[in-house]
């Protein structure tokens, strides 16, 4: 499946901005499974000094910095992306959760993909005592890892409610956990909480999810968004493998890939600081269409 992306940012500032510094990370990976064809991010204003690396994860990042007065910041995306994702392995092949967390616990590996690294709790992604229980009900002894982190991920759709108005991008862990809502952000938060609990590593992945029309609708252009989801170690011979808990569903070509971290804190699409007095509004919009499409 191939992917043309358009996804567009623009802050609109109550009084004039002195300056601004940005990070952005907004270029889909090239990893397995998923070929970056093209990419280009356009600011606007132009930045007077523009840095382009990988951070440690891998993940592409911008460094930006404009001097110049500005009232508005446009930032866009134009990308094509091929995602064409190996069969996930069947859940009763993987080790059992006690030998996975047992591998994770004594690999020796610092590589960035090492499972080391995604074993102990984060800023947004914290320990807590409520979502390790909770967890914990679905890794009885010697289950394989990957049955039991699949039947997390479709107890957190079941038991949790799709709704943006119950929390924001700063509403504590366990707020959402207690108030059973939230959003894509929210359920991967809440079940990396419970998987590191428990002592499995697991990584907050952030990308897009293909918006499918029903049968017979017009696509609507604009209808994506940025999607959030996990990623499970389930051992050596399997590596990570990446769940959607906000639609238990088990990550495939639909999903395009962007950035990796330990939680949103790592990913964020843009941060930075700005030097001004007064609010700000913010406007996203999202375009994913496949070759052929109208």
């Amino acid at each position: 499946m191939i992917y043309d992306i358009i996804h567009i940012t623009t802050y609109t500032y109550e009084t004039s901005v002195a300056s601004t510094r940005c990070a952005i990370r907004l270029t889909p990976r090239a990893s397995i499974g998923q070929k970056l064809i093209q990419c280009d991010i356009s600011l606007s204003p132009k930045p007077q000094d523009r840095r382009e690396r990988v951070d440690f994860f891998g993940n592409p990042t911008i460094e930006a910095s404009i001097q110049q007065p500005h009232a508005r910041l446009r930032v866009a995306l134009t990308a094509r992306v091929e995602v064409m994702r190996p069969e996930s392995p069947a859940p009763a092949l993987t080790p059992s959760w006690e030998a996975t967390r047992r591998a994770a616990c004594s690999n020796q590996s610092l590589d960035p993909a090492s499972p080391v690294h995604w074993l102990y709790p984060s800023r947004l992604a914290p320990l807590h005592a409520p979502v390790t229980d909770y967890a914990r009900e679905s890794f009885p002894a010697d289950r394989p890892v990957l049955e039991g982190a699949q039947e997390l991920m479709r107890r957190i759709k079941q038991d949790f409610a799709y709704d943006p108005d119950a929390t924001h991008v700063a509403t504590p862990l366990a707020r959402a956990f207690e108030n059973r809502g939230g959003v894509c952000q929210d359920f991967a938060h809440i079940m990396i909480a419970g998987l590191r609990g428990i002592g499995l590593p697991a990584a907050y992945v952030s990308g897009y999810i293909r918006t499918i029309p029903a049968p017979g609708q017009p696509r609507l252009q604009g209808a994506d968004a940025s999607h959030a989801w996990v990623a499970i170690w389930c051992g050596e011979a399997f590596g990570w493998i990446h769940l959607d808990p906000t639609n238990a569903m088990a990550v495939g070509d639909d999903h395009i890939v962007v950035a990796i971290g330990r939680d949103y804190a790592d990913v964020s699409p843009i941060d930075g600081v700005i030097i001004s007095a007064g609010g700000q509004n913010l406007e996203v919009s999202v375009d994913i269409r496949t070759l052929g499409d109208p």
